[in-house]
C-alpha cells in the first residue's frame, strides 16, 4: 500500500467517489487528500471539492472559470503542453473551491446588509426611507424611525425592498424583518406585510452605472436573480421576525431583495399599507477573500479567489458607532423640521408677510397721530 495505491485499489472507483462526495464536512475531504500523492492526485483529477460546493450551493454551476489572483503558479518543464496545463487547470481548482468550502462553514457570522439601495415607493421622503430599515432603534431623535410604502387601495399590491450586501459573495441563512406598529394612530396598527419572499443576485452589467441610492425604484429590470425564494408566513407582531431559508445560500453578486406580499392593515384614508422598522441577512461575508467577475451573458461569472485573508464583517468601533447614531439623530431631526415646514407652507399656515406689513404701517400711523 505505498502511497497510498493500494488502498485506493481496493475500493471500486464510483463507490470512492461515493464516499467521499457523501462527507459533509469539506476539511475531511482535503484531510484524505493530504494522506498521499495518489489520494491528492484522486482528489484532483475528479474534482471533489468542486462537487462539494456544489453540493452546498448549486448557485456555484454558474461558474464560467476560477482565477487565483493572489497566488503564484508554479512553473514546469513541460509548460507549454495540453496535459500540463489541463492538470495545472485541475489544482487551481481543488485549491480555490478548497478555499471557498473552508469559508462557507467557518467565517464569521452577522449582518451582511452594508446599504439600502431603494424601495419600490416611499410615502414620506426622506422622513419615511428605506434608509431607516437599517437602524436598529425603534425611535431616533424622538421621532419613530421606520420605512413606509405608498397607500394603495389594492391590498394585494407587492412591495420590494432592495438591499447591497457586504461583498459580491455571501452565504446568508436567515432574514429579520421587524414591521413597525404606529404608536401615533388609534389602536396602534402593526402595518405588516401577509407574506414576505426573497430573492438574490447581481445588478446587470448594463447597468452597474445607472443603480443609485434611487428612493423609488421602476422595476427588476436591473437586477439578475441567481435565487428566489418560497414564500414565508408574516405574523402581524412588532418584533424582530426571523425568517430561515431551508439551506444556506451563496449570494452571487451582493444584491438581496426583500417582495413585501399583501397588505394587512388599513389606515383612515381608507388606503393600505406597508411600514418596516428594521431588516437584517444573518450569513457570512466571503470578502476580501473571494470575488466574481460578471460575464456576458450573465448567467455566467468567474470566481476569484483574491487573498487567503479570513472574510471578516466590517468592524465598527464604539466612537464610530456612537457618531453614526448622532448623524442619523441630526438627520431625522432635519428631516422633520423640513416636513414641519413643507406642511406650513401647504395648509397655509405661513405667516402672511402682506398682512404684517400693512398692520405695521397702520401702527405706524397711529402712533404719529
Amino acid at each position: 500500500m505505498k502511497n497510498g495505491v493500494g488502498f485506493l485499489n481496493f475500493l471500486h472507483h464510483d463507490l470512492l467517489i461515493k464516499i467521499l462526495t457523501s462527507l459533509d464536512d469539506p476539511s475531511d475531504l482535503v484531510r484524505f487528500s493530504a494522506v498521499s500523492l495518489s489520494c491528492r492526485h484522486f482528489v484532483i483529477t475528479n474534482g471533489l471539492c468542486k462537487r462539494l460546493c456544489l453540493r452546498m450551493f448549486p448557485q456555484l454551476s454558474r461558474v464560467d472559470h476560477v482565477n487565483e489572483l493572489g497566488g503564484t503558479a508554479k512553473r514546469h518543464a513541460e509548460a507549454g503542453s495540453s496535459n500540463f496545463m489541463e492538470w495545472e487547470a485541475l489544482e487551481r481548482e481543488h485549491r480555490v473551491y478548497a478555499l471557498l468550502a473552508r469559508y462557507c462553514l467557518s467565517s464569521a457570522v452577522g449582518n451582511c446588509i452594508s446599504e439600502a439601495i431603494m424601495a419600490s415607493s416611499t410615502d414620506n421622503y426622506p422622513q419615511e426611507s428605506i434608509d431607516n430599515t437599517l437602524e436598529p432603534r425603534d425611535r431616533v431623535a424622538w421621532r419613530a424611525s421606520y420605512w413606509s410604502s405608498k397607500g394603495q387601495r389594492n391590498p394585494a399590491a407587492p412591495e420590494r425592498l432592495t438591499y447591497k450586501l457586504v461583498g459580491d459573495l455571501c452565504v446568508v441563512t436567515e432574514i429579520k424583518i421587524k414591521p413597525f406598529q404606529a404608536y401615533f394612530h388609534i389602536g396602534y396598527p402593526i402595518y405588516s406585510a401577509k407574506s414576505v419572499r426573497f430573492r438574490m443576485g447581481h445588478i446587470k452589467s448594463s447597468m452597474e452605472n445607472h443603480v443609485d441610492d434611487s428612493y423609488q425604484d421602476s422595476g427588476n429590470d436591473k437586477f439578475v436573480w441567481t435565487y428566489t425564494s418560497q414564500e414565508f408566513p408574516m405574523a402581524q407582531e412588532n418584533h424582530l421576525q426571523c425568517f430561515k431559508l431551508p439551506d444556506p445560500i451563496l449570494c452571487i453578486g451582493g444584491i438581496l431583495q426583500i417582495e413585501l406580499l399583501e397588505r394587512v392593515q388599513g389606515c383612515w384614508n381608507g388606503l393600505f399599507y406597508i411600514c418596516v422598522s428594521n431588516v437584517q441577512a444573518m450569513g457570512r461575508p466571503l470578502s476580501p477573500a473571494f470575488g466574481i467577475q460578471i460575464l456576458e451573458p450573465p448567467e455566467k461569472f468567474v470566481l476569484e479567489a483574491l487573498s487567503h485573508a479570513q472574510p471578516t464583517l466590517p468592524e465598527q468601533t464604539s466612537s464610530e458607532s456612537s457618531l453614526q447614531m448622532r448623524v442619523k439623530d441630526l438627520e431625522q431631526i432635519v428631516n422633520s423640521l423640513l416636513a414641519y415646514v413643507d406642511e406650513v407652507e401647504e395648509n397655509g399656515f405661513g405667516w402672511d408677510t402682506d398682512t404684517e406689513e400693512s398692520d405695521a404701517d397702520e401702527e405706524g400711523e397711529d402712533g404719529i397721530e
